[in-house]
């Protein structure tokens, strides 16, 4: 009987830590969506701004390298 209820406690005790470990990164995963989410939003009118300059003959080559260049600038402003 004293092994069954040593295991239950170990049982317990490791889906509790397997609990905290979900809590925790649900946590960090989150916050990293809060500070990410500004620099997103930067990126994609950077883009969309690079879009509306290239002409429509441009290749996609050309336009990925401007809202590259373009974002590069805005990053470092």
């Amino acid at each position: 009987m004293e092994k069954f209820l040593a295991g239950l406690q170990l049982m317990v005790f490791g889906m509790g830590m397997v609990y905290v470990f979900l809590i925790i990164m649900i946590f960090c995963m989150k916050l990293m969506s809060k500070i990410i989410e500004p620099i997103a939003a930067r990126q994609k009118a950077a883009e969309q701004a690079a879009k509306a300059a290239q002409p429509s003959a441009a290749s996609a080559d050309d336009v990925a390298l401007a809202a590259a260049a373009v974002a590069a600038v805005a990053s470092r402003r």
